[in-house]
């Protein structure tokens, strides 16, 4: 009988052991002040979350590749400037985690296609993911990048709707 009681205590510890060694979730929670306002400063190469007036969190940033003036169209490598708002969630990007930016505004599309042009799209705030580890200084393809470690903070932060001015 008490073998019986070692080998489940033992078998009990195992489970407890496994349990505790899986990878943490990359989903947090948070539970503090709701973000009103994301403030992207591209020449400071700063993004600042902010909940009315207050001031919660900045991150350093990387930006697109071609950093400097607005994005006009698709391949250009420019981070956008202007408006927007977060309108989506990828919780399974190739970056790690992305919260997507509404670029762009219709406005932003006529003058695109006014000129031949793809205005582009698919601009996120987003990690860095395994494939772009590594990367470093302005990288992506118009994105706003942090680490992977900022951008579960960020992701639990930010819900859908949440407005964003990216200033040049």
């Amino acid at each position: 009988m008490r073998s019986i009681a070692i080998t489940v205590l033992a078998g009990a510890a195992l489970a407890l052991a496994a349990c505790s060694s899986r990878e943490p979730s990359k989903f947090q929670t948070y539970d503090g002040p709701a973000v009103t306002q994301i403030n992207v400063f591209k020449d400071a190469r700063q993004m600042d979350l902010m909940h009315y007036g207050q001031h919660l969190a900045s991150y350093e940033i990387d930006l697109g590749r071609e950093p400097v003036g607005q994005k006009e169209r698709e391949g250009d490598g420019r981070t956008p400037e202007g408006a927007y708002i977060i309108d989506r969630r990828n919780p399974n990007s190739r970056f790690h985690l992305s919260l997507g930016i509404s670029y762009p505004e219709p406005s932003q599309r006529l003058r695109a296609e006014e000129a031949g042009d793809n205005p582009g799209g698919d601009i996120f705030i987003h990690g860095k993911g395994p494939e772009f580890a590594d990367a470093m200084g302005d990288w992506t393809e118009g994105c706003i990048a942090v680490t992977d470690d900022e951008i579960e903070e960020i992701y639990a932060m930010i819900g859908i709707g949440t407005p964003i001015l990216i200033l040049p």
